[in-house]
Protein backbone atom coordinates (compact mmCIF):
# COMPACT_ATOMS: atom_id res chain seq x y z
CA UNK A 1 0.00 0.00 0.00
CA UNK A 2 1.39 3.07 -0.97
CA UNK A 3 0.97 6.65 1.29
CA UNK A 4 1.09 10.33 0.17
CA UNK A 5 1.76 13.35 2.99
CA UNK A 6 -0.80 15.43 2.69
CA UNK A 7 -0.18 19.24 1.54
CA UNK A 8 -0.68 21.55 4.30
CA UNK A 9 -1.41 24.79 3.70
CA UNK A 10 -0.06 27.73 5.97
CA UNK A 11 -1.48 31.36 5.53
CA UNK A 12 0.78 33.98 4.34
CA UNK A 13 1.79 35.92 7.70
CA UNK A 14 -0.06 34.12 10.26
CA UNK A 15 0.17 34.90 13.81
CA UNK A 16 2.10 32.61 15.45
CA UNK A 17 0.44 31.88 19.09
CA UNK A 18 3.22 30.76 22.13
CA UNK A 19 2.49 28.73 24.78
CA UNK A 20 5.46 28.62 28.28
CA UNK A 21 5.02 25.20 29.53
CA UNK A 22 6.79 26.98 32.34
CA UNK A 23 3.61 28.91 32.64
CA UNK A 24 1.19 27.54 30.75
CA UNK A 25 -0.55 23.78 31.58
CA UNK A 26 -0.76 21.40 28.36
CA UNK A 27 -4.06 21.09 28.82
CA UNK A 28 -4.87 24.85 27.30
CA UNK A 29 -2.21 23.91 25.02
CA UNK A 30 -4.20 20.79 23.74
CA UNK A 31 -7.67 22.86 23.83
CA UNK A 32 -6.16 25.89 21.62
CA UNK A 33 -4.54 23.21 19.13
CA UNK A 34 -7.94 21.45 18.71
CA UNK A 35 -10.01 24.71 18.51
CA UNK A 36 -7.21 25.79 16.05
CA UNK A 37 -8.11 26.21 11.43
CA UNK A 38 -6.19 25.64 8.62
CA UNK A 39 -3.01 27.88 8.67
CA UNK A 40 -2.60 28.42 12.24
CA UNK A 41 0.82 27.86 13.95
CA UNK A 42 2.00 27.33 17.68
CA UNK A 43 5.19 27.27 19.26
CA UNK A 44 5.63 25.49 22.56
CA UNK A 45 8.93 26.75 24.68
CA UNK A 46 10.07 24.96 28.00
CA UNK A 47 8.27 21.15 26.69
CA UNK A 48 10.08 20.01 29.42
CA UNK A 49 9.24 16.31 28.41
CA UNK A 50 6.17 16.77 29.69
CA UNK A 51 3.70 14.32 28.04
CA UNK A 52 0.79 13.94 25.51
CA UNK A 53 2.09 17.55 23.47
CA UNK A 54 -0.05 18.40 20.95
CA UNK A 55 -2.28 15.48 20.61
CA UNK A 56 -5.57 15.02 18.80
CA UNK A 57 -4.95 17.54 16.10
CA UNK A 58 -7.41 17.78 13.67
CA UNK A 59 -6.62 20.59 11.20
CA UNK A 60 -3.44 22.06 9.02
CA UNK A 61 -1.39 24.04 11.24
CA UNK A 62 1.73 24.12 12.52
CA UNK A 63 3.36 23.11 15.85
CA UNK A 64 7.12 23.71 16.66
CA UNK A 65 7.98 22.25 20.04
CA UNK A 66 11.23 23.90 21.14
CA UNK A 67 12.85 20.95 23.03
CA UNK A 68 12.22 17.40 24.59
CA UNK A 69 8.76 15.76 24.40
CA UNK A 70 7.58 13.51 26.40
CA UNK A 71 5.33 9.81 26.02
CA UNK A 72 2.74 10.14 22.81
CA UNK A 73 3.80 13.69 21.56
CA UNK A 74 1.82 14.15 18.68
CA UNK A 75 -0.73 11.42 18.65
CA UNK A 76 -3.48 11.10 16.67
CA UNK A 77 -2.40 13.61 14.11
CA UNK A 78 -4.81 14.56 11.43
CA UNK A 79 -3.33 16.96 9.22
CA UNK A 80 -1.32 18.86 11.63
CA UNK A 81 2.67 19.54 10.79
CA UNK A 82 4.74 18.88 14.49
CA UNK A 83 8.35 19.54 14.49
CA UNK A 84 10.19 18.43 17.93
CA UNK A 85 13.22 19.93 18.12
CA UNK A 86 14.71 17.35 20.61
CA UNK A 87 13.77 13.93 21.75
CA UNK A 88 10.62 12.23 21.78
CA UNK A 89 9.07 9.76 24.41
CA UNK A 90 7.09 6.46 24.16
CA UNK A 91 4.59 6.85 21.37
CA UNK A 92 5.31 9.37 19.34
CA UNK A 93 3.03 9.81 16.30
CA UNK A 94 0.88 6.77 17.71
CA UNK A 95 -2.28 6.30 15.62
CA UNK A 96 -1.29 9.96 13.19
CA UNK A 97 -3.55 9.65 10.42
CA UNK A 98 -2.16 12.07 8.14
CA UNK A 99 0.19 15.00 8.00
CA UNK A 100 3.62 15.08 8.96
CA UNK A 101 5.58 14.73 12.43
CA UNK A 102 9.56 15.53 12.60
CA UNK A 103 11.66 14.64 15.42
CA UNK A 104 15.28 15.98 15.17
CA UNK A 105 16.63 14.02 18.12
CA UNK A 106 15.94 10.46 18.86
CA UNK A 107 12.53 8.63 19.51
CA UNK A 108 11.70 5.98 22.29
CA UNK A 109 9.82 3.03 22.15
CA UNK A 110 6.66 2.60 20.01
CA UNK A 111 7.12 5.29 17.76
CA UNK A 112 4.26 5.68 15.14
CA UNK A 113 2.50 2.45 16.56
CA UNK A 114 -0.32 1.93 14.83
CA UNK A 115 0.07 4.76 12.47
CA UNK A 116 -3.11 4.95 9.54
CA UNK A 117 -0.89 7.50 7.25
CA UNK A 118 1.00 10.48 7.22
CA UNK A 119 4.99 10.71 7.35
CA UNK A 120 7.14 10.25 10.70
CA UNK A 121 10.66 11.51 10.31
CA UNK A 122 13.04 10.86 13.38
CA UNK A 123 16.56 11.57 12.28
CA UNK A 124 18.32 9.92 15.27
CA UNK A 125 17.76 6.71 16.27
CA UNK A 126 14.37 5.00 17.71
CA UNK A 127 13.74 2.32 20.09
CA UNK A 128 12.50 -1.16 20.26
CA UNK A 129 8.56 -1.64 18.40
CA UNK A 130 9.17 1.24 16.20
CA UNK A 131 6.39 1.30 13.49
CA UNK A 132 4.82 -1.73 15.72
CA UNK A 133 1.37 -2.74 13.96
CA UNK A 134 1.45 0.47 11.32
CA UNK A 135 -1.34 0.67 9.27
CA UNK A 136 -0.47 2.78 6.61
CA UNK A 137 1.89 5.56 8.01
CA UNK A 138 5.79 6.22 6.38
CA UNK A 139 8.58 6.11 8.86
CA UNK A 140 12.09 7.41 7.88
CA UNK A 141 14.59 6.92 10.41
CA UNK A 142 18.01 8.71 10.35
CA UNK A 143 19.89 6.04 12.65
CA UNK A 144 19.45 3.04 13.67
CA UNK A 145 16.10 1.16 15.13
CA UNK A 146 15.59 -1.32 18.30
CA UNK A 147 14.44 -4.71 19.04
CA UNK A 148 10.94 -6.15 17.72
CA UNK A 149 10.31 -3.50 15.01
CA UNK A 150 7.46 -3.25 12.58
CA UNK A 151 6.53 -6.16 14.28
CA UNK A 152 2.75 -6.93 13.17
CA UNK A 153 3.26 -3.82 10.43
CA UNK A 154 0.24 -4.19 8.42
CA UNK A 155 0.74 -1.60 5.67
CA UNK A 156 3.04 1.84 5.14
CA UNK A 157 6.72 1.26 4.42
CA UNK A 158 9.47 1.48 7.51
CA UNK A 159 13.32 3.15 6.09
CA UNK A 160 15.94 2.91 8.01
CA UNK A 161 19.17 4.71 7.25
CA UNK A 162 21.28 2.50 10.37
CA UNK A 163 21.19 -0.66 11.43
CA UNK A 164 17.75 -2.56 12.49
CA UNK A 165 17.51 -4.81 15.82
CA UNK A 166 16.43 -8.29 16.47
CA UNK A 167 13.37 -9.94 15.10
CA UNK A 168 12.93 -7.12 12.34
CA UNK A 169 9.11 -7.48 10.53
CA UNK A 170 8.06 -10.31 12.72
CA UNK A 171 4.99 -11.96 11.63
CA UNK A 172 4.70 -8.66 9.20
CA UNK A 173 1.72 -8.57 6.57
CA UNK A 174 2.29 -6.07 3.33
CA UNK A 175 4.59 -3.11 4.92
CA UNK A 176 7.73 -2.42 3.05
CA UNK A 177 10.86 -2.30 4.70
CA UNK A 178 14.14 -0.72 3.61
CA UNK A 179 17.49 -0.42 5.90
CA UNK A 180 20.53 0.77 4.77
CA UNK A 181 22.66 -1.17 7.32
CA UNK A 182 23.00 -4.70 9.08
CA UNK A 183 19.71 -6.54 10.68
CA UNK A 184 20.78 -8.35 13.63
CA UNK A 185 18.11 -11.18 13.02
CA UNK A 186 15.02 -11.05 11.43
CA UNK A 187 11.73 -11.98 12.64
CA UNK A 188 8.92 -14.65 12.07
CA UNK A 189 7.54 -14.74 7.91
CA UNK A 190 10.12 -11.46 7.36
CA UNK A 191 12.48 -12.02 4.45
CA UNK A 192 14.98 -10.30 1.99
CA UNK A 193 13.33 -9.56 -1.24
CA UNK A 194 14.85 -8.36 -4.26
CA UNK A 195 15.03 -4.63 -4.67
CA UNK A 196 13.32 -3.85 -8.15
CA UNK A 197 13.03 -0.44 -9.95
CA UNK A 198 9.83 0.31 -8.63
CA UNK A 199 11.19 0.07 -5.00
CA UNK A 200 14.24 2.33 -5.46
CA UNK A 201 11.88 4.94 -7.04
CA UNK A 202 9.75 4.46 -3.95
CA UNK A 203 12.27 4.71 -1.61
CA UNK A 204 14.40 7.87 -3.28
CA UNK A 205 10.59 9.78 -3.28
CA UNK A 206 10.43 8.55 0.41
CA UNK A 207 13.71 9.85 1.23
CA UNK A 208 13.56 12.96 -0.09
CA UNK A 209 10.32 13.78 1.69
CA UNK A 210 12.28 13.25 4.87
CA UNK A 211 14.96 15.71 3.62
CA UNK A 212 17.78 13.00 2.93
CA UNK A 213 20.02 12.18 0.27
CA UNK A 214 20.85 8.94 0.95
CA UNK A 215 21.52 6.24 -2.36
CA UNK A 216 18.61 4.27 -2.87
CA UNK A 217 20.89 1.54 -4.19
CA UNK A 218 22.64 1.06 -1.02
CA UNK A 219 19.56 -0.41 1.20
CA UNK A 220 18.27 -3.68 0.98
CA UNK A 221 13.82 -4.07 1.09
CA UNK A 222 12.27 -6.81 3.67
CA UNK A 223 8.68 -8.10 3.61
CA UNK A 224 6.55 -11.03 4.20
CA UNK A 225 7.36 -14.50 2.81
CA UNK A 226 3.31 -14.87 3.08
CA UNK A 227 3.97 -18.36 4.55
CA UNK A 228 1.79 -17.82 7.57
CA UNK A 229 -1.43 -15.87 6.23
CA UNK A 230 -3.03 -19.01 6.37
CA UNK A 231 -2.17 -21.72 9.50
CA UNK A 232 -0.81 -24.65 8.53
CA UNK A 233 0.61 -27.13 10.95
CA UNK A 234 3.71 -27.74 9.15
CA UNK A 235 4.10 -23.75 10.30
CA UNK A 236 3.09 -24.33 13.67
CA UNK A 237 6.50 -24.08 15.70
CA UNK A 238 6.47 -20.15 13.65
CA UNK A 239 2.81 -18.52 15.08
Amino acid sequence: MTTTVDSIPVSAGAETEVFDLKIDDVRTLNRAIHQASDGQSFTVDNPGGKHSLAVGINAGIDVEINGHAGYYAAGMNQGGRVTILGNAGVGVAENMMSGTVHVTGDASQSAGATAHGGLLVIDGNASARCGISMKGVDIVVGGSIGHMSAFMAQAGRLVVCGDAGEALGDSIYEARIYVKGTVASLGADCIAKEMRPEHLLELRGLLHAAGRDDDPAGFTRYGSARTLYNFHVDNSSAY
